[in-house]
């Protein structure tokens, strides 16, 4: 009797959680952008704390794969839903609405980013997926995936580990050079 009793209080505590809204596909646009039709209005979204390379006016190393992979996950999917972010801002300057997409009860976002296709970005430490997030970019990031792979990034890497190779060997040798004249 008491669990029953406990129960029926539990449901009366309103739950602050943001629900997934299913949302029909109306067109793709290019990696992390498309038109859904949300409560009976087309509208476009733009998927929250991911940027894909450019495929539309320019085209980037690996916009088209990631263009051509959101389009391929969204027009079979049996089912596509949306959440926005608690933390976040609705919509952005364009007018788009900014959430997390679900293709069959997965995350299209962290799909991307496993894969390389995408950059982690615009993320805050608040938002739910933010750790999920991270993980499937920086497996990316680690196993030289996709936009990872190219020779910009390579550059990049390399000069970030020159920088810090170069900081440490300054500390280092005046570290050195103090305990010697000192």
């Amino acid at each position: 009797m008491i669990k029953k009793i406990s129960l029926f209080f539990l449901l009366l505590i309103p739950l602050n959680v943001f629900a997934l809204d299913k949302v029909k596909l109306d067109k793709c646009i290019d990696g992390d952008t498309a038109s859904f039709i949300y409560k009976k209005e087309t509208v476009k979204f733009r998927f929250l704390s991911i940027d894909t390379p450019e495929s539309t006016t320019t085209v980037e190393p690996y916009g088209k794969e990631a263009s051509e992979y959101t389009c391929n996950a969204l027009k079979n999917a049996k089912k596509i839903e949306i959440e926005f972010e608690e933390n976040s801002e609705k919509k952005d300057k364009y007018d788009r609405y900014l959430a997390y997409v679900f293709v069959d009860g997965e995350l299209l976002q962290e799909k991307l980013l496993y894969n390389g296709l995408a950059d982690l970005k615009y993320s805050k430490n608040n938002y739910k997926y933010t750790k999920k997030l991270e993980e499937a970019n920086n497996y990316a990031k680690d196993n030289f995936l996709g936009i990872y792979s190219t020779k910009e990034y390579q550059e990049e890497l390399e000069e970030t580990f020159l920088g810090y190779l170069k900081k440490w060997s300054k500390k280092l040798l005046s570290s050195l050079l103090k305990e010697f004249f000192d």
